[in-house]
């Protein structure tokens, strides 16, 4: 056991935290994101939702300051009626480490899966929101 990890954080996820680089790219994907098919490293989360691994996360993770949008969302499929309720979640979460943070970027959903298979890990989540799956950029600890 360490002191002040939050115990929704595993050791394999910790493991790949410590060893991305300054813009390295980790996928928080939802219970229905294809994550095996489409990772170069996959972290098993299941049975837990996006928000509190989100928040455990960036306790420890900084995001990168030097581009844009460090946090990429899954853009609703056009046609889709859908308005995702847990997109305000992830601002909350975001916005509480990093308050300055311009907003998320929009990919469209075959963009995302191209970018995801280029990220240096997926993990796997149990999230049963539509529309829940995330990029983070990393950045500098300073």
């Amino acid at each position: 056991m360490l002191k002040n990890i939050p115990a929704i954080l595993t050791p394999d996820l910790l493991k790949i935290l410590m060893e991305m680089g300054h813009g390295d790219e980790i996928v928080i994907a939802d219970g229905n994101f294809p994550a095996a098919s489409h990772a170069q490293r996959l972290v098993r989360c299941d049975g837990h939702p996006v928000p509190p691994l989100l928040d455990a996360i960036l306790q420890l993770f900084p995001l990168d300051t030097f581009v844009k949008h460090p946090v990429a969302l899954m853009a609703v499929v056009p046609g889709d009626k859908y308005s995702p309720k847990i997109w305000p979640v992830y601002k909350k979460v975001v916005q509480k480490y990093h308050p300055n943070l311009a907003g998320f970027e929009m990919l469209e959903r075959h963009a995302f899966y191209d970018r995801a298979r280029k990220a240096y890990a997926v993990v796997a989540t149990g999230e049963l929101a539509r529309y829940a799956n995330l990029i983070l950029k990393k950045g500098l600890v300073s």
